[in-house]
């Protein structure tokens, strides 16, 4: 069943894309690395851009633009009955991320309104945050903490995430998710850039920058940061994710893969560098030493984003303002990233008949019923993070499969080289590819070995650990029940979505 639907013009896939790409990792995640490696990071993190990124994003936006289906009909397409199974496993990593990144969502819109009311006070002459601050010092730790177990809020702010995406999305491409991103990213990319002048206008904040600049050569040598700065590329871009396959299935018939393909990975870097270039410079105007505001930045993503930013804001003059700019811009961040998550079950559900809105609907009701358990407690968010995080490499180690299993340079002339003026040459993607499925192997095999858990595998008496929040055993039993059930499936999948 082919799609009907499309983008108006190029505008419109442009900023799907980038809204795909540009979200909560951009202001949570990309910061802190940034601060923590400098300079260093921000080489290996454009070279992995070019390397892994875009030779995996440009495979599937062709592959979404030629077959028009969702990601199991154009995976399947692709790499043919027998590797079906492969694009069920995609489809359903994306998901799992989908359904807890729902909860990332709510909490954005629980400290948008918590900006809100101290921006409120603060112009009525009212005791703010800061007050709250200086009274109790460890108040955001603990308002953190009331979010993330068990939290009435939580539950029903990312049902109202939920409801906002799909009102969007049932409206349809044009009407819904083109329009939506039409306001969406020029509104967040103003405010990054209105959140970046106040940083670096602040004490000291150049310093922040200069940090953020500086290339340490001793970090090279550090095999952490090749793995943060692949990982970082990777699932903040979307390559693998499936999403750029279901954004261009939309698409025109004349669509310039490459071009578009650059645009989304080059836009969604600039967002990231606004972010580090407003966050940095706070974080080193506001620590009392250079030791400290290090060490700030590398106490964890939502230790970061939900604790510390939120007491430095409440500490300088205008703080209320600029708090509320920023948890604005990390909302509409959050939101645009959700919508094409969301999209990517509907997408899959039209292929088998589904119309739209019975579609929307049935993935309102997945994706509420499978967020709970992240809204419910940290924990196990944290661990479908883990998890489903890491999925993310072996999803797109499956594009890399199918594009090999195609032939390298028939796929790059029969499906990227079609409609792009601008192009790449033949020897580039092929080595990127080649080389992204060792590095792909290594990198998870790297990945497991360091055992983030105390008991990787098995706990103290013996069993399989599986409920451990950061066991190899938890992320093995999960992509294993997916990739069993996709393996059983793998003919109904074929005979439903691709034939």
């Amino acid at each position: 069943m082919s799609k009907t639907e499309e983008f108006s013009n190029r505008w419109g896939i442009v900023l799907a894309s980038l809204g795909m790409a540009i979200g909560a990792g951009n202001l949570w995640r990309f910061p802190r690395l940034a601060g923590q490696y400098g300079g260093a990071f921000l080489i290996l993190w454009i070279v992995f851009l070019m390397v892994w990124s875009v030779p995996i994003l440009m495979a599937e936006f062709s592959i979404g633009k030629k077959f028009k289906k969702g990601v199991i009909g154009s995976f399947g397409r692709v790499a043919g009955k027998g590797l079906t199974w492969g694009g069920f496993f995609i489809t359903m990593c994306t998901l799992m991320i989908a359904f807890y990144y729902s909860v990332v969502t709510g909490w954005a819109l629980r400290y948008l309104g918590l900006s809100a009311e101290n921006l409120f006070d603060f112009f009525q002459g009212q005791n703010t945050l800061a007050a709250d601050l200086q009274a109790n010092p460890d108040y955001m730790e603990e308002f953190w903490q009331s979010i993330a177990y068990k939290s009435p809020w939580t539950l029903g702010l990312y049902v109202c995430a939920i409801f906002a995406s799909l009102y969007v999305l049932i409206r349809g491409v044009q009407n819904g998710l083109e329009k939506a991103n039409k306001i969406l990213i020029p509104t967040l990319f103003s405010l990054l850039i209105v959140i970046t002048v106040m940083a670096l206008t602040m004490d000291n904040g150049y310093k922040g920058l200069e940090y953020m600049y500086s290339i340490d050569t001793r970090h090279f040598s550090n095999p952490t940061i090749w793995i943060e700065a692949l990982s970082q590329s990777a699932w903040s871009t979307g390559a693998g994710w499936g999403l750029i396959m279901t954004i261009s299935s939309y698409s025109r018939e004349r669509e310039d893969v490459v071009l578009n393909t650059f645009i989304g990975g080059f836009g969604n870097n600039t967002a990231s560098l606004m972010a580090g270039m407003a966050i940095l410079p706070a974080v080193f105007a506001m620590a009392p030493t250079e030791g400290a505001a290090i060490a700030s930045l590398q106490s964890g993503n939502q230790a970061l984003t939900f604790t510390i930013i939120p007491r430095l804001f409440a500490t300088i003059p205008g703080g209320p303002v600029l708090s509320f700019i920023f948890f604005f811009a990390f909302f509409l961040a959050a939101f645009s990233s959700l919508l094409p998550m969301l999209e990517l079950l509907i997408s899959n559900l039209k292929d088998i008949g589904l119309t739209r809105k019975r579609a929307g609907l049935a993935t309102m009701v997945c994706c509420i019923v499978f967020g709970l358990p992240s809204a419910y407690s940290l924990d196990i968010f944290n661990n479908q993070d883990w998890v489903w995080g890491i999925g993310l490499i072996i999803s797109g180690l499956f594009i890399v499969i199918a594009v090999l299993k195609y032939g390298i340079e028939s796929f790059k002339k029969d499906f990227i080289d079609t409609d792009s003026d601008f192009n790449v040459p033949v020897k580039f993607f092929k080595a990127a590819l080649i080389f992204n499925l060792l590095l792909g192997v290594i990198l998870i095999y790297w990945w497991m070995s360091q055992g983030y858990s105390e008991y990787p595998w098995f706990d103290a008496d013996g069993n399989w650990n599986v409920f451990d929040i950061y066991s190899n055993a938890s992320i093995i039993t999960q992509w294993a029940v997916i990739v069993i059930i996709g393996l059983i499936l793998n003919n109904f999948l074929y005979k439903k979505f691709v034939k």
